[in-house]
């Protein structure tokens, strides 16, 4: 960490729903292939650009890829896939270059021996960084993940359910809370990402589509943020 993001003023966590790829190929009359390509270039891009944002961000969760998106069409969901091992590797460079941490959160199933061992290895590679951890939501549902919690829970055999017992069998039980919800694509809805986690979380809704979503879009959000006064529930 260099002087000038110690004096930054930190955001802890930063959730983003990257919507919009589908149609800002359709607008522009081209693949749906170049639309995600044009996505996840953006996702890279952003990172990269993390030292030009006007807050220190010390993690960012990126939903990548959903449980639901599973019922895309195989072509998608094919295209989806080798887009996906093409830029694992480049990510991996990238965070390297840029001292990102990136780790992977969401359920291994049905993924290919491949694709798990490049995660594994990008995220070996960059595990002893010590800038902003990239958090790639990657075949993540937030109700499968509380299913999943709760499967746990009654194997152990605990008779008091609380919170922090819930929270402490998430995929997400090492990071914070998000502090700020982004949704591109003019879209208001949450599509199942990080429903536990987000019961004290700002969220923005944004029109721009994810591929035209920039660093000054993101520093906007962030100051408009910093203007929130936060209760959490008291007066």
């Amino acid at each position: 960490m260099n002087s000038s993001q110690v004096l930054k003023k930190k955001i802890n966590h930063i959730a983003i729903i990257m919507d919009g790829n589908g149609r800002w190929s359709l607008k522009r009359k081209v693949s749906k292939k170049i639309g995600h390509e044009q996505g996840v270039k953006n996702c890279i891009n952003i990172c990269k650009n993390l030292d030009k944002i006007d807050y220190r961000i010390v993690e960012i969760s990126f939903y990548v890829f959903s449980t639901e998106n599973w019922s895309r069409s195989k072509s998608e969901i094919n295209n989806l896939f080798r887009l996906i091992d093409d830029y694992y590797s480049k990510f991996r460079d990238v965070a390297n270059e840029n001292n990102l941490i990136i780790r992977h959160y969401g359920s291994k199933r049905r993924l290919s021996k491949k694709l798990i061992n490049i995660i594994d290895e990008v995220t070996i590679r960059t595990h002893k960084n010590t800038g902003t951890f990239i958090n790639l939501m990657f075949n993540y549902g937030s109700r499968q993940e509380l299913v999943n919690a709760f499967k746990k829970i009654s194997i152990n055999k605990k008779r008091i359910i609380t919170e922090k017992l819930i929270s402490n069998n998430l995929y997400t039980k090492n990071i914070p809370d998000p502090e700020i919800l982004i949704r591109t694509g003019n879209t208001n809805r949450l599509s199942n990402f990080l429903l536990w986690q987000i019961n004290y979380t700002e969220i923005f809704f944004v029109k721009k589509l994810w591929p035209d979503f920039n660093k000054n879009d993101f520093n906007k959000i962030l100051n408009k943020f910093n203007q929130i006064k936060r209760n959490f529930g008291a007066i």
